[in-house]
């Protein structure tokens, strides 16, 4: 998918209710982000899945440039949240 066509279809998600979900550090955080993403940075991920919401919770995942969020993705998945979408950067939003 095109930068462009990333960003239509997680900005389509999270309109129709999915969870934007940060996986950066909270400093990133902080230098900037969408107005409705929440931060869980990746290495606290597995321990704070509940705050993701009920497992099959539907998940936009992002962090800096797509490694962090294809690794918190790939943990979502195995944890029971089948419907998770990859933005990769949130420079793509």
């Amino acid at each position: 998918m095109t930068p462009k066509e990333l960003s239509e279809k997680a900005r389509q998600l999270v309109a129709e209710g999915a969870l934007l979900l940060d996986v950066r550090t909270p400093d990133e955080f902080r230098q900037g982000h969408p107005e409705p993403a929440r931060n869980i940075p990746v290495q606290e991920l597995q321990q704070r899945l509940a705050e993701v919401g009920p497992p099959g919770t539907k998940v936009v995942v992002y962090c800096a440039s797509g490694g962090r969020s294809a690794m918190a993705a790939g943990l979502l998945r195995r944890s029971g949240y089948p419907d998770v979408f990859d933005l990769k950067s949130v420079s793509y939003w």
